[in-house]
């Protein structure tokens, strides 16, 4: 059985404003979380995170479901727009970190932070982010989301 293969392929470093509480009810949380800039670096991709998008999550029983949209302008001017799909949870010491400040690593076992994100474009060098699988490895770090972004083979 062939087993998929991992291909880094860039980071984005999203930068982000305070998250708004919406509601819902007494074992849910729903909220929002503004994108406002960022970067995005690596060996496939390169430019800046619009600011305009967001995050909302849902928490329920200690995992919040995640999806973020926002747009990414690569270096060649061409716009890609995301939808970012995933799940958050961590331990309370690890939260407790990061509610300190500390930078928790994607690797961490109190930490599960891992997203599928979606790409669209017709910028014919970029056309290879609508057609293919990826998976994201997040983690919180210097005030910014990262996620490392990688293809599946």
């Amino acid at each position: 059985m062939n087993l998929p293969e991992l291909e880094f392929v860039f980071e984005i470093r999203a930068t982000i404003d305070t998250d708004v509480h919406i509601g819902r009810g007494p074992e849910e949380r729903l909220s929002f979380t503004p994108v406002t800039g960022g970067a995005v670096a690596g060996p496939r991709l390169n430019g800046e995170v619009l600011g305009g998008g967001g995050d909302w999550a849902v928490e329920r029983f200690g995992t919040a479901q995640l999806e973020a949209r926002y747009m990414i302008r690569a270096d060649d001017g061409f716009v890609i727009d995301v939808l970012n799909r995933g799940y958050f949870r961590a331990t309370d010491d690890v939260i407790e970190r990061m509610e300190r400040g500390e930078d928790v690593p994607e690797d961490d076992p109190g930490l599960y932070f891992r997203t599928a994100p979606v790409f669209q474009t017709d910028g014919p060098p970029h056309r290879w982010l609508a057609e293919n699988q990826f998976v994201g490895l997040a983690r919180d770090e210097g005030g910014q989301v990262c996620i490392r972004i990688f293809l599946v083979r």
